[in-house]
């Protein structure tokens, strides 16, 4: 478990839901990557994330899907690829990610609290 925090520092994190609206391999990756465009709504607009999600997830599955991210920390280069958010997910009991999305459709953009 992590050292204790505030919730100031918790709400210092910007989770934001967003739907995948486009998912294209990433094959130049180091290891199996997906490239995903997600749109978090009017206030946030589109972002790029590339994922680390092919143990579960194919181009196809992703498209349409929700899912969260948090969407305040300064874009990362992922090899050639300008990752802008980090896609959340849990590891399964064999390292492999499993995303974090709501069981329910929810509003793009919609926080995490």
């Amino acid at each position: 478990m992590s050292k204790t925090i505030d919730f100031d520092q918790f709400l210092a994190v910007d989770i934001r839901v967003g739907t995948v609206i486009a998912a294209d391999p990433y094959p130049e990756a180091r290891k199996p990557a997906i490239k995903l465009t997600i749109d978090f709504g009017d206030e946030i607009g589109v972002r790029k994330s590339s994922a680390q999600i092919t143990a579960y997830y194919t181009t196809d599955t992703l498209v349409g899907r929700q899912v969260a991210a948090v969407v305040n920390f300064p874009p990362r280069q992922i090899g050639k690829y300008m990752s802008e958010v980090l896609t959340l997910g849990f590891p399964d009991a064999d390292g492999a990610v499993v995303l974090f999305a709501p069981d329910i459709r929810v509003t793009n953009g919609a926080r995490l609290f």
